[in-house]
């Protein structure tokens, strides 16, 4: 009972979030780009050079504009709806989704540079794990709801 409650309380929490566009060719054209950027952000999670949540995030964004199903199944993701919410409602991201940036990160930089032989590609993979370390260092953390 208290799923169903759940349930029905996340969905009357997305509704906010939901604006389908009036156009069916406008919404045709959200829903190309946020399967592009669905399977870029899962690219992402595989390819340490991809960021995977900017692509997640706009796949979210064009998927409520266009699809009342696609953006349901996002915001009902169990791993990357309440990193959506989060985001959708308060601009920040938890601590724990924050280290776990960094760790993949990291793992994926880590392996990356270690891989490479050229010291040039070694700089570049350096330079660009730098640039993302301070992009989502200035992402604002928000305490953990109790």
């Amino acid at each position: 009972m208290s799923t169903k409650l759940n349930k029905s309380l996340n969905q009357s929490q997305n509704i906010h979030l939901l604006q389908l566009h009036a156009s069916p060719v406008v919404r045709w054209l959200y829903m190309s780009i946020g399967i592009i950027a669905l399977l870029l952000g899962i690219a992402g999670i595989f390819l340490p050079i991809l960021p995977t949540t900017p692509f997640i995030l706009l796949a979210t964004g064009c998927f409520a504009r266009s699809s009342k199903r696609f953006h349901g199944y996002l915001l009902n993701h169990r791993i990357a709806g309440p990193i959506i919410q989060e985001w959708c409602e308060h601009r920040s991201v938890t601590r724990q989704v924050k280290h776990w940036a960094y760790f993949v990160m990291t793992l994926s930089f880590g392996s990356s540079i270690l891989i490479v032989s050229s010291w040039g590609l070694r700089a570049m993979l350096v330079g660009i794990a730098m640039v993302l370390f301070l992009f989502i260092w200035r992402i604002p953390i928000r305490a953990e709801a109790q």
